[in-house]
């Protein structure tokens, strides 16, 4: 069922409930002031009536000699003792009792009003076709002489044909209401819903390619105009982000490309005729190698690839100065090789809760990174500083620095400072791919840390992640 029918069948519900409960108060209200109405007639009646039969002046009836209103063509009432002796009765009603003895006993004491079927007789003014059961009012009060009662009463058929007459008008009116309320709650729920419409067709028709578009905000500032504006504002970040993942395979495709056409040309090569055994061992070694640089590629792209999704983490409470320590002694050998000093600047134990195996990641990337490019004779150094903002890791290097254009870059994936930043031809790990700092600011984050790449004073250049300061372990 659609929203246009469903606001219908609540509008048409609501109102029907309204008119319900107000038809209902109105028709109480109705019967109750006729009911007033009757009451009135019937006291002033029996005070005449007691009037006559206890000899009071002052009537405002005429002719009020004992039991002369009683025996009036349209009276309807009895003078009866609290024993049920009816002394007097009018001849609408003649000898039958109009009263219970209970009710005869209170009536004696107090004025009692109640409603009753009576059976009315034929007489010479009334149409004996109106004979039969009739619905009345009695009205019961003390008569002013020793347990004798005075009954006067009415018919309530003119009340009863009015609150019916009043009903049936009511249900006609309802009926017209209710029609207009549910016709009105869907033609106001479809113009409500008009332009909710219109941008559901509008997102339907957008592409991939046509989502940073986005869809037209109405000019109505109100709910639908913000939803407009949510919807615009969540298809620009899916758009970017669209826009990033094909980056990154792009990037990811031609990264890949340079490794897999160095395997096949060696592959290539070592299927010629007259190829020597130091030929093919050779062009295994470059095999190895490109596989190697295969696998790292691939690490690396799998884990920036799950820190788009929030990277995992396993926290646990560890000296930073020890990891730092042993990412230092993994790399010597690299350094020994190109002629390069490391040296570890951590002048006291400082404890964190993080993941120590990601935390070392990172700094073997930066280590890695600063030996690429750090010249022989020269020394790579591990910094570990704590201060308000948490626990700073910093490696130092005396390379050529980079660019002032990439260092707003420099941890974006895929990026390189070749103009300032050439590739030594003796270094230990090859081309790099690009994604070693990227790393390192994914790993950062997932820390809720952050990351900043600087040129030192005079030459080199300062990369550093910091971690926040807690010393508690943390569950991921």
């Amino acid at each position: 069922m659609s929203i246009r029918s469903r606001l219908a069948l609540v509008c048409g519900g609501a109102t029907l409930l309204l008119l319900l409960g107000g038809g209902f108060v109105f028709l109480q209200q109705l019967r109750t002031g006729l009911d007033h109405n009757l009451d009135t007639t019937l006291r002033a009646r029996a005070d005449a009536v007691i009037a006559g039969l206890t000899g009071t002046e002052g009537s405002d009836f005429p002719d009020t000699g004992p039991g002369s209103l009683l025996h009036s063509s349209d009276v309807l009432g009895q003078v009866v003792t609290v024993g049920g002796t009816i002394e007097q009765s009018s001849d609408t009603v003649g000898t039958q009792p109009l009263l219970t003895p209970a009710e005869l006993a209170t009536a004696a004491r107090r004025p009692l009003t109640l409603d009753r079927r009576v059976t009315l007789q034929p007489t010479t003014v009334r149409d004996p076709a109106d004979s039969g059961k009739h619905s009345v009012r009695l009205l019961a009060a003390p008569s002013g002489r020793p347990d004798e009662v005075v009954v006067v009463g009415t018919s309530r058929e003119v009340v009863d044909a009015a609150v019916t007459r009043a009903g049936q008008q009511l249900l006609g009116l309802g009926g017209a209401v209710l029609l207009l309320a549910a016709v009105g709650g869907y033609l106001l729920a479809r113009a409500a819903l008009r332009p909710v419409e219109r941008m559901r067709r509008e997102a339907d028709e957008l592409g991939a390619h046509d989502a940073g578009e986005g869809l037209a905000v109405p000019a109505t500032r109100d709910e639908v105009a913000r939803l407009a504006e949510t919807m615009n504002a969540l298809l620009g970040r899916l758009h970017r982000a669209l826009g990033r993942e094909r980056d990154f395979v792009a990037d990811a495709g031609h990264e890949l490309r340079t490794p897999l056409a160095i395997l096949k040309g060696e592959l290539e090569l070592a299927q010629r005729p007259g190829r020597s055994q130091g030929d093919l061992r050779a062009t295994v070694d470059v095999a190895a190698r490109e596989t190697d640089r295969l696998i790292r590629l691939s690490d690396d792209l799998l884990l920036l690839a799950r820190s788009t999704e929030g990277l995992a983490l396993r926290r646990t409470e560890g000296d930073l100065r020890e990891v730092a320590g042993d990412a230092v002694e993994a790399s010597r050998a690299r350094a020994a090789q190109v002629g390069v000093t490391l040296a570890l600047d951590a002048p006291a134990p400082v404890v964190v809760a993080a993941d120590c195996d990601r935390v070392r990641q990172a700094l073997d990337n930066l280590l890695g990174n600063a030996l690429q490019h750090a010249p022989p004779g020269s020394t790579v150094t591990v910094a570990l500083r704590r201060d308000t903002r948490g626990t700073t890791v910093t490696v130092l290097d005396e390379g050529p620095g980079f660019t002032r254009d990439f260092l707003p870059v420099a941890f974006e994936r895929f990026r390189r400072s070749d103009a300032a930043r050439t590739r030594r031809s003796d270094a230990v790990d090859g081309e790099g791919s690009g994604l070693g700092l990227a790393i390192v600011r994914s790993i950062a984050a997932a820390h809720g840390g952050t990351t900043a790449a600087a040129n030192r004073p005079g030459a080199g250049a300062a990369v550093s992640f910091t971690l926040p300061d807690t010393t508690q372990p943390l569950t991921s």
